[in-house]
């Protein structure tokens, strides 16, 4: 069996997870809803991006973007370590207004998803212990907030378009699966109501998210179960809720796309 160790800690902001793990898993292509940025403590990986495949090492930074598809595979037999907070999306507007001069802040992204800055390593360990840290008092939550603003100072950037037009109908058909995961959605009927062949739609869709329909359905689906899960929904129910056929489906996508059993994941969130 795989070595693997994979730890749900608690943080000190809300809207950021916290994650270490020690592992030689090899993620499938999948996609979070958050901002993550990370540290690779021991061995390397390389890993496909938004940007083609990338390799890190022990020392280097890692990010991804939200729904940017990604994978993740050792370089070698001893597995890597690495840590890893998660910010949602909701939490960058404000720290974004904050590292704003003048003017309106654009939507930001991570353009760099390895980077190797011994100085950038360094503010990501006070980072992540400030936001581990069970003290309490105003004085961790100083260092937290400063050292999250420093570091996503010196890596966020404006966002840029990487894609030519798109027919109308793919964000119409990515909205769909967007706003009802759980629901049917036929290539039938989703190439209809883009407006497209089947064959048009698959390779339109495709390059507009990285994904097939099915593949990005599925990440639409277990994104929605590890919500559900998070509230404190049985994990059956939670499977149900979320468009899977059964439980055990469901958890062989969520450990494909999180590293983790959603049981594990149910236990960690209940503290």
């Amino acid at each position: 069996m795989q070595h693997q160790r994979f730890q749900l800690l608690p943080c000190r902001m809300a809207g950021i997870e916290a994650v270490a793990a020690d592992t030689a898993f090899a993620f499938g292509r999948h996609t979070h809803e958050q901002f993550g940025l990370g540290l690779i403590q021991r061995g390397a990986q390389k890993s496909a991006s938004g940007r083609g495949v990338v390799e890190a090492g022990a020392g280097d930074i890692i990010t991804v973007n939200p729904g940017e598809v990604h994978d993740g595979a050792p370089i070698g037999e001893g597995g890597r370590a690495w840590r890893m907070l998660y910010l949602d999306p909701a939490v960058l507007p404000r720290l974004a207004r904050d590292m704003a001069e003048e003017g309106p802040q654009p939507a930001v992204e991570f353009t760099r998803p390895a980077l190797r800055s011994p100085a950038m390593a360094a503010l990501f360990g006070r980072l992540f212990q400030a936001m581990t840290a069970q003290a309490p008092g105003d004085a961790g939550e100083l260092a937290a907030q400063e050292s999250l603003l420093l570091m996503l100072g010196g890596l966020l950037q404006p966002a840029t378009p990487r894609q030519g037009p798109l027919p109308p109908g793919i964000p119409r058909a990515r909205a769909r699966m967007d706003d009802d995961p759980a629901g049917g959605s036929s290539l039938d009927s989703l190439a209809a109501d883009a407006g497209l062949s089947r064959y048009q739609f698959l390779r339109a869709f495709a390059r507009a998210t990285g994904m097939t329909p099915h593949a990005y359905l599925l990440q639409r689906r277990i994104h929605r179960a590890r919500q559900l899960i998070g509230q404190g929904l049985p994990l059956a129910q939670a499977a149900a809720d979320s468009g899977f056929c059964d439980q055990s489906h469901m958890s062989r996508v969520f450990v494909r796309s999180f590293g983790m059993p959603p049981g594990r994941y149910a236990e960690a969130r209940r503290g």
